[in-house]
């Protein structure tokens, strides 16, 4: 597979002003939103992440293509986003724009914008928002403070007081790779497997983005290094491109669907074509 390099001058450098977001100290949804990391952090654990994966891992829940999946998004509002209200949809357009404008000449850098938070069709299945939405961290190690909220959310998780998940390593080796680390059960760990199961030819760096770009305790925090291998090091500059777009794209000026909906089909039919196993 072709490795792509970042050229550090089309990095998307957003004005000071957007450095507000992800503002988890006040504001009118911080309540909402802080019930729903108390969800999580609580009842996240290594058993119920093994549980998840069992569930949803054989993506054979149901089958539709990707313009409908993204057409679902219009009725989820993000629980665990202290930045915006409005349906996910429109974030999924906003940030594949931004990417499209800097990256023009990476569609599938552009897709990956598109497709990134679909796993989150899974909160419209029936999974409360607490096991689909929000932050994602390592389970069957200790908890770490670059976790949000960790002060005061884990201490009702039951993994706390277990031998062996509450020490640093808990069961993984040193360095053994992100991609060996059960992550909080989410829509990062649903898509990838989606894409993967369904042989989407998204770049490999693609589908990290979507893997990990939850992963705030990690690619933002500066945390889990312990468990990171060289891989991991090599991809994090992407996923960390890809936050800024993510992040810093939102905005209430809605796009127009509509008009981006041709030429986004367009990326969906070279790169995930036809009906998907969900």
């Amino acid at each position: 597979m072709k490795i792509f390099q970042l050229d550090p001058s089309l990095a998307y450098r957003p004005e000071s002003e957007h450095y507000k977001y992800r503002n988890y100290k006040d504001g009118p949804l911080v309540d909402r939103v802080k019930m729903t990391y108390s969800l999580m952090h609580t009842n996240q654990t290594l058993d119920f992440v093994r549980e998840k994966h069992a569930q949803w891992g054989s993506c054979s829940h149901r089958t539709m293509s990707v313009m409908d999946a993204l057409s679902l998004m219009d009725s989820l509002v993000d629980e665990s986003d202290p930045d915006v209200d409005f349906p996910n949809s429109f974030h999924a357009y906003q940030t594949a724009e931004g990417i499209r404008r800097v990256h023009p000449e990476k569609d599938w850098f552009q897709l990956v914008g598109l497709l990134h938070d679909l796993g989150k069709i899974l909160a419209l299945n029936s999974e409360p928002q607490w096991c689909v939405v929000g932050d994602t961290f390592p389970v069957g190690c200790r908890f770490q403070e670059s976790i949000v909220f960790s002060d005061t959310t884990f201490k009702d998780n039951p993994d706390t007081k277990h031998p062996v998940y509450s020490t640093e390593l808990g069961i993984y080796e040193p360095h053994c790779g992100l991609e060996n680390v059960l992550m909080s059960w989410g829509h990062d760990e649903y898509m990838y497997n989606v894409l993967k199961f369904n042989k989407c030819s998204i770049p490999e760096e693609g589908l990290y983005m979507i893997r990990f770009h939850s992963f705030y305790p990690w690619h933002t925090g500066g945390g889990y290094g312990h468990l990171c291998n060289e891989k991991d090091n090599r991809m994090l500059p992407w996923v960390q491109e890809f936050n800024k777009f993510d992040l810093y794209t939102k905005t209430e000026e809605i796009p127009d669907v509509n008009t981006l909906q041709p030429y986004y089909q367009g990326l969906i039919d070279k790169y995930c074509p036809g009906v998907l196993s969900w």
